[in-house]
């Protein structure tokens, strides 16, 4: 499947759903003086979040454009190195506002990546906030597990930055390998060994960070969702990293034609060709 049609399938299904598809906004983050680049799927509905802005809709879908090279999301010093982070990349996500909550989402999301994108769910790992029993015991259900076996990881609290809307959330993290142990003992999604891939990051909007750090509840809460574009497609295409997918391989194709450099790229050269390809598409 063409990384194209992956995010058309995405739109599509929550289009179905009762979404409104709403087009990517500029990377410039244009009446935001918190941010200089959209650096998540959620900014351009901010203030739909803070209450400050009504919208004809309360139910979204995008393909959101978003940069990230400075501030609490910084993935610059990671790109080239690493087979999965970018500067420039694309959120997929679907939102509510003052709509539904975690029920929804958490099947909206199981049913898209189980059905239409056909992955396995035996290679699908939820985690929530240690103190989100909620969301723990929905994916009890969904995946007929006990509450018990779902991780919980308190690192799952997702901010867009120092200050504006948060919440708890719960990521759906993909199964690369069979074990990351030489026994063949098992590891937890949470052990960053390179076996497990977060793809999705279901935010459940609650409150509303001050610069102090406090946390006031927001008005109506809203889900907030992003999966990684690029990722979801290295999983679909059966690639080893995000470069070897339709999105990165004629840029570094071309690249290599340039270079006169052979098929085979040298392994310690790969690394600077995966971060020229990235900020070739980020430009």
């Amino acid at each position: 499947m063409e990384s194209s049609e992956i995010r058309q399938r995405f739109l599509a299904f929550f289009e179905a759903r009762g979404h409104t598809v709403v087009p990517s906004a500029s990377l410039i983050a244009a009446g935001d003086p918190t941010l200089l680049f959209v650096n998540a799927g959620m900014v351009p509905f901010k203030d739909v979040f803070l209450g400050e802005e009504k919208r004809s809709y309360v139910r979204a879908t995008s393909a959101q454009k978003c940069l990230r090279v400075s501030g609490k999301h910084n993935d610059l010093e990671e790109v080239g190195p690493s087979p999965r982070h970018h500067t420039f990349f694309e959120m997929l996500g679907n939102f509510s506002f003052g709509d539904y909550f975690k029920e929804e989402t958490i099947a909206y999301a199981w049913e898209f990546l189980t059905n239409d994108m056909a992955l396995p769910p035996e290679r699908l790992r939820p985690t929530v906030h240690p103190d989100d029993d909620e969301a723990a015991e929905i994916w009890a259900r969904i995946k007929n597990v006990p509450a018990s076996e779902v991780t919980r990881d308190e690192t799952n609290f997702w901010s867009m930055g120092d200050t504006g809307p948060c919440g708890p959330n719960s990521e759906i993290i993909y199964d690369r390998y069979r074990s990351c142990r030489d026994d063949g003992s098992d590891c937890e999604p949470i052990c960053e060994c390179g076996r497990w891939l977060e793809l999705w990051s279901l935010v459940f909007m609650q409150f509303d960070r001050a610069a102090d750090g406090t946390l006031a509840a927001l008005p109506k809460t809203g889900v907030d969702t992003g999966l990684g574009f690029e990722r979801l497609t290295s999983v679909i295409q059966g690639a080893a990293s995000n470069y070897e997918t339709d999105l990165f391989v004629p840029l570094i194709e071309r690249l290599r034609a340039l270079t006169g450099d052979p098929q085979e790229i040298a392994p310690e050269r790969l690394a600077n060709y995966h971060a020229v390809a990235d900020h070739a598409r980020a430009i």
